[in-house]
């Protein structure tokens, strides 16, 4: 018997994750320059389409199905095939399965998606496609299946409640290798936000549509829901407010850019916690997340790594560090389903947590590197000089403003 609450609750929740990918495209275009907006946007916009169509053909399936222990699914369920609309989702039998798969699409969406902001003005559109697809086969579908789908780190007890490892470790750590491979931006002209209101609401969105990315990861309502919700509040306004004390001593200023930037920073690192850990120890994580996030991209700076939005600084950093907090924070008395971290006792539980994620960052970092070295070869990756400084125009034939 299905619960209209739990039901209803979840389509929200799925809505509010949705919103989530237009809110990156606004992010990321505030911080580009006018010239460039609709050629990052744009890649964050048509994963909304190209995912859904590989999701209902084989990506679920791919994630969702084939037995316990390994390290992809097989395609028993592609094209939703021996799915109905009355089928229970074994997790939560009081919701469709269809909720479930479309819940996660939004997750499969938006991680690709983040890693655009690495390498934005330097990609052709043509070659960001195949990489979108390639990527989503060779990273995020594996990983879905080996910690949500009863894959292999499953199996050895590996937690992630709403995606540190799945997500934002991931995406990253893919960031930082397309970062490498495609060197620095070669115009001149510095890149700088041209538009801070509009970083401000992709920021907002992404802070309001992350409650149903953090909360909804439950599948249910119930007291871990809650918490859920509240441990995300937590954690973005502590982080941010920790952004902003750091960059005023440091930066002689109260930067409005790194209190939007700090709220990120916590968002990514509470992920993975969530839905574990005591409110607060989400205000512990949230207070590190503002400080460690800050420091990788100090470190990224002095490095010169041109990672344009810093993508490894706050979605890498922050979904590895989170995951170690897991492991050294979660707690059953929080959620009986999940596990006690190294305070609790959990030796084994912290080990496996870190192995997890540091096999993710280096998996999502080699093959990144080697998907974008065989794309290279079967259509040029990267955009000409001339092209960088005027993307929108030189790639897609549009503008975003009109000149004065």
């Amino acid at each position: 018997m299905f619960d209209t609450g739990n039901i209803g609750f979840m389509l929200v929740a799925t809505s509010l994750v949705m919103l989530m990918t237009p809110g990156l495209a606004f992010f990321y275009g505030g911080l580009v320059g006018r010239k460039n907006v609709l050629a990052i946007m744009i890649q964050s916009f048509v994963s909304m389409a190209i995912v859904d169509i590989i999701w209902f053909t084989v990506g679920y399936s791919l994630c969702f199905s084939g037995g316990t222990g390994g390290v992809i699914g097989n395609l028993d369920n592609a094209f939703l095939l021996n799915i109905t609309p009355t089928t229970a989702f074994s997790g939560n039998p009081s919701i469709p399965l269809y909720v479930f798969i479309v819940y996660q699409m939004m997750f499969a969406i938006i991680t690709p998606a983040l890693i655009t902001g690495a390498f934005t003005n330097r990609v052709r559109f043509k070659a960001y496609l195949l990489f979108l697809v390639a990527w989503l086969f060779l990273v995020y579908f594996p990983f879905v299946h080996m910690v949500w789908g009863g894959g292999i780190l499953a199996q050895w007890g590996v937690k992630d409640f709403a995606g540190g490892i799945v997500v934002h470790a991931t995406a990253g750590m893919a960031a930082l290798a397309s970062v490498f491979f495609l060197g620095k931006r070669k115009a001149k002209k510095k890149e700088i936000p041209h538009s801070l209101p509009l970083v401000a609401i992709g920021t907002g969105l992404l802070w309001f549509g992350w409650y149903g990315f953090n909360a909804g990861s439950e599948l249910s309502v119930n007291s871990v829901t809650v918490i859920a919700f509240l441990n995300t509040d937590l954690a973005a306004s502590v982080a941010a407010f920790t952004w902003l004390i750091i960059a005023w001593i440091f930066e002689k200023k109260p930067k409005f850019l790194g209190l939007l930037t700090g709220s990120i920073a916590g968002l990514a690192t509470i992920t993975p916690c969530a839905g574990y850990v005591t409110p607060a120890a989400a205000m512990f994580i949230g207070m590190m997340a503002g400080i460690v996030c800050y420091i990788a991209i100090w470190y990224k700076n002095k490095k010169k790594w041109d990672d344009a939005l810093d993508v490894w600084g706050v979605h890498g950093v922050g979904g590895i560090i989170g995951t170690i907090f897991l492991g050294i924070f979660a707690t059953t008395a929080v959620n009986i389903a999940g596990a006690n971290g190294l305070l609790y006792g959990g030796y084994r539980f912290f080990g496996v947590q870190v192995i997890a994620v540091g096999l993710a960052a280096i998996w999502a970092f080699v093959f990144t590197y080697v998907m974008f070295w065989i794309i290279n070869k079967i259509t040029p990756v990267r955009v000409s000089i001339t092209e960088e400084s005027k993307l929108d125009e030189a790639l897609h034939g549009e503008i975003a403003y009109q000149d004065d």
